[in-house]
């Protein structure tokens, strides 16, 4: 199962490319459905977030396979879209939800809630803009803003802001490059980096935190 996630994430440029040749215009359907449901429903925060706005941008270069307009409105609804489901499951249904399990383990990681709680700690409010570029903490921050009763007018700003900005800077930053043949040939490489830079965040904290159980 896990070398199926990685070999998806490594090479979404061929399975995207295989999904587009397949389902046509019905792909705009497809990924909308991935931002949303990777934004908006807490248990599946390993859907891919940035890598796939980066390869679909990257396919609207490409001889207009995608409508890079029509990529920019979908996914920024799916985006803003799928926070705020994901803010008011947090806000009514929020205590069911971390109760839920299957067999025997908690379908929301209480790791997971955990670093998101710090984030929220560290940077407020703000986390909502922020954590668009954390994997897995991206998908929580919602949750845990309607959880916390966040004011509803200020997470609504600050998730349109943050929807906007991370859509549009990963979406176009594939369709600038996507006519380079290095970024072309190299795509694993490429998604490799995004991976690692939208999780070094994670990596500082967790090692800012053994140091200062080594020094206590």
């Amino acid at each position: 199962m896990l070398h199926k996630v990685l070999d998806f994430f490594l090479h979404l440029d061929t399975h995207l490319g295989a999904m587009i040749d397949h389902y046509g215009v019905w792909i705009y359907a497809i990924l909308f459905l991935i931002i949303f449901v990777e934004t908006g429903l807490v248990i599946m925060p390993f859907l891919p977030g940035d890598s796939l706005l980066f390869a679909a941008g990257l396919f609207a270069a490409q001889d207009n396979v995608l409508n890079i307009w029509i990529l920019l409105i979908l996914l920024l609804i799916a985006a803003i879209l799928g926070d705020t489901v994901n803010y008011f499951i947090g806000k009514y249904a929020g205590n069911k939800v971390l109760g839920w399990k299957y067999r025997g383990k908690q379908l929301v990681n209480p790791k997971y809630m955990e670093k998101t709680h710090h984030f929220f700690e560290k940077h407020g409010a703000k986390t909502i803009v922020l954590a668009r570029f954390v994997p897995i903490v991206r998908t929580f921050a919602p949750f845990v803003a309607g959880l916390g009763e966040m004011h509803y007018g200020k997470f609504v700003s600050y998730n349109v802001i943050g929807g906007a900005v991370w859509v549009i800077l990963l979406t176009l930053a594939g369709y600038w490059f996507g006519n380079n043949d290095i970024i072309r040939n190299n795509f694993e490489k490429v998604i490799l980096g995004i991976i690692l830079v939208s999780i070094l965040p994670i990596i500082i904290e967790f090692v800012k935190a053994k140091w200062k159980k080594k020094s206590a």
